[in-house]
């Protein structure tokens, strides 16, 4: 069975962008590392008395600018005075202007949390007693839009140039020194360098918008370059385009000096190169740990160190699966991957798996914290997606393994038959390139003497007087009369028809070198293996990377509780401010469809009334439901049902402004819970208002 390498490519590169378009697509915004756990006003309240602050405090510490918290009246004015200050060590508080006017007032935020993902939100709060607002607080977004979506495109580009190059250039230097020269494996390490240069570059430009306005006219601003080159992950961006300047002198030496020297010399510089490409590559690698997720949370000091660690064992198992992948499929037949360099190879690559399940466990408590988490929280989800494609990969990597060991066992019994043929291509291709021009030599020759005719002698020499002359090695032909231009034309035939030729014969050069290379059954069955392990890796990749920009799971789960202790504090029905508080349980019968919602009415008599819904699962923690909708009935005036639609706020949290109840009376409060395309339910209860 012989297939060109064409197809498989491309299936490989569909792959590639359809599993990166459907994960950066379904990603949405960039999910918020830094939860709000606490505010003062508290979202939904209503103080007798203006406030003097705004004080906001998040799960982690976070970077403000001047308009990073917003605190907005009615009309959609500004009210506040200053830069946000640090008043503790998550705290952070804005000034108000004094004498404020009684209605409801609007809080936006947008802040960078330490590991660098920016968070948004908004929410309201009332003086004196809820009124009317022209500011929406659905449309607080951070990190999304086109912006967002080219940023993760970027951050996936960054990751797969790393890996290709880092993992290319260990295949080379510890598993196949031989492979230096081979054109291929030059291509696909040159290759990741750029993505990863230019990648760089991208998220360079592309960071200031993303962190603060989203807006794509915004990426060419200097001010905002200028800034990002302040913040920590600007350093992290500059100092990875310095290391890949030395990563480039590395690969030059690589397949320069490196390539050019016997085996024997190679030996002495392959100490120098490792030494060199540990330092560069390690370095590389840390220039996300010091930005990202390790950088903040629990015990960074050992986080760091493991996630340099974790990205190193990635890089040379994946991105030496893809050098394999090229020799296998690109070597030429005369320098073939030897099965000793495939064998130490799969050594290298289980030594990455093991480092990859240690690193991986750790980092995997230090994200979650609980069981629950793999479960309840997108981090958990993903993350359990992700060790099902590496329990994958590892799966075709036993089977890879298997061939590994048929192709070492076969290797010395073929050696001098596999150089015997080199010999033998190479000598058909002389042969080959040869005969082509003798041909059109001659055809060109017979050209001319048929072009000049009569007028050459009849022993067949030149004739110098008056027919022209024609020569045989080349096929010229020249003449002073109009025989000279029959022979141009003819020797120009003679030319293409030889290139024409030449082609052919190349072609069936190459399709013989390629059947030769499939008649080996191991090493086609390898190759069948790797391809296979290639394309798991493409899509492990690409969940890996919306893996780092979602919310960890302990971040998620210690935000739903601090709201859900805010939300437990808050007015209920038997509070004097005459505040509503109803519970119901709800069931939408599909997957993960049981929650409780919960409807905060103040102050709950006729005329215009705040509302918060809270919907959470049977856990406690919050629920992000797709869709809620409210209604209100007056069933015994026959009133109704008036529909409202909150404003989603934050995680589990929607809310509505100036809710009107026309008159007193016992009226049933519906709500319409839908938790996916199809599965939605309607529950109610009975309540006196007024």
């Amino acid at each position: 069975m012989t297939q060109t390498i064409a197809p498989r490519v491309r299936m490989l590169v569909l792959l590639f962008l359809a599993v990166a378009g459907a994960l950066l697509a379904g990603a949405g915004p960039a999910s918020a590392h830094a939860a709000l756990t606490g505010s003062d006003p508290a979202p939904g309240v209503v103080v007798d008395k203006a406030p003097t602050q705004v004080s906001l405090t998040f799960s982690e510490t976070v970077s403000m600018n001047d308009d990073s918290v917003r605190v907005l009246d009615p009309q959609g004015t500004r009210v506040d005075t200053g830069k946000p200050s640090q008043v503790s060590g998550a705290g952070y508080a804005v000034q108000l202007h004094s004498g404020l006017p009684d209605g409801t007032y609007t809080v936006t935020y947008q802040v960078v949390s330490a590991d660098s993902h920016p968070v948004a939100g908004a929410y309201t709060f009332s003086i004196g007693s809820p009124s009317k607002t022209t500011v929406s607080v659905s449309d607080q977004v951070a990190g999304g839009g086109v912006v967002g979506l080219l940023y993760d495109l970027g951050r996936y580009v960054s990751y797969a140039g790393f890996i290709v190059m880092v993992g290319g250039a260990v295949f080379v230097l510890t598993c196949w020194p031989r492979g230096t020269g081979v054109r291929a494996v030059q291509r696909l390490v040159l290759s990741g360098w750029l993505a990863m240069t230019a990648a760089t570059l991208f998220l360079l430009l592309l960071r200031g918008s993303y962190a603060s306005s989203g807006k794509l006219g915004d990426v060419f601003d200097l001010d905002l370059l200028g800034q990002v080159l302040q913040t920590k992950t600007g350093a992290a961006l500059v100092s990875r385009l310095l290391l890949l300047a030395a990563a480039a002198l590395f690969i030059a030496v690589l397949f320069g000096a490196y390539d050019k020297r016997e085996d024997e010399e190679k030996r002495d510089l392959t100490f120098g190169l490792a030494i060199g490409g540990t330092v560069v590559s390690a370095g590389l690698a840390a220039s996300w740990a010091m930005a990202e997720h390790a950088s903040t949370g629990l015990q960074p000091g050992i986080a760091m160190p493991v996630d340099v660690l974790h990205l190193l064992a990635v890089a040379t198992w994946l991105g030496g699966l893809a050098a394999l992948l090229v020799s296998l499929y690109r070597a030429p037949a005369d320098r073939p991957v030897e099965g000793s360099a495939v064998q130490r190879f799969s050594q290298v690559a289980f030594g990455s798996v093991l480092a990859l399940v240690v690193t991986g466990v750790y980092q995997s408590w230090r994200q979650l914290g609980s069981w629950s988490a793999f479960t309840d929280t997108r981090y958990g989800q993903l993350l359990l997606v992700k060790i099902g494609l590496v329990a994958v990969l590892v799966g075709i990597a036993r089977i890879s393994r298997r061939w590994t060991a048929r192709l070492a066992d076969t290797t010395t019994g073929t050696t001098t038959s596999t150089a015997s043929t080199a010999a033998r291509t190479a000598s058909a291709r002389t042969s080959t390139a040869e005969k082509p021009v003798v041909t059109a030599g001659k055809r060109a020759g017979d050209a001319g003497s048929t072009a000049v005719g009569a007028d050459e002698n009849d022993t067949g020499e030149s004739s110098t007087g008056g027919g022209g002359s024609s020569t045989g090695d080349g096929g010229s032909s020249t003449g002073d009369g109009k025989g000279g231009s029959k022979n141009a034309t003819a020797v120009s035939g003679g030319d293409e028809r030889a290139v024409q030729l030449a082609r052919q014969r190349a072609v069936v050069v190459a399709t013989r070198e390629k059947r030769l290379r499939d008649s080996d059954a191991d090493r086609f069955g390898l190759r069948r293996s790797v391809l296979a392990e290639t394309g798991v890796a493409v899509v492990l990749l690409a969940v890996t990377t919306v893996l780092t920009s979602t919310e960890p799971g302990r971040t998620e789960q210690e935000a739903a509780r601090a709201t859900g202790s805010s939300s437990s504090a808050s007015p209920s029905s038997d509070s004097p401010s005459g505040a509503l508080t109803l519970d119901m349980s709800f069931d939408t019968g599909g997957t993960d469809g049981k929650g409780v919602v919960s409807v905060d009415l103040d102050p709950a008599r006729a005329g215009a009334n705040e509302m918060h819904v809270y919907v959470t699962r049977p856990n406690g923690r919050a629920f992000d439901v797709p869709e809620v909708k409210v209604a209100f009935t007056l069933e015994a005036k026959d009133i109704g049902p008036l529909p409202v639609t909150p404003d989603h706020i934050t995680t589990g949290h929607w809310a509505a402004s100036a809710v009107q109840i026309p008159m007193a009376g016992e009226w049933k409060i519906a709500v319409t819970v839908r938790t996916s395309d199809i599965d939605q339910a309607t529950v109610s209860k009975n309540a006196q208002i007024g």
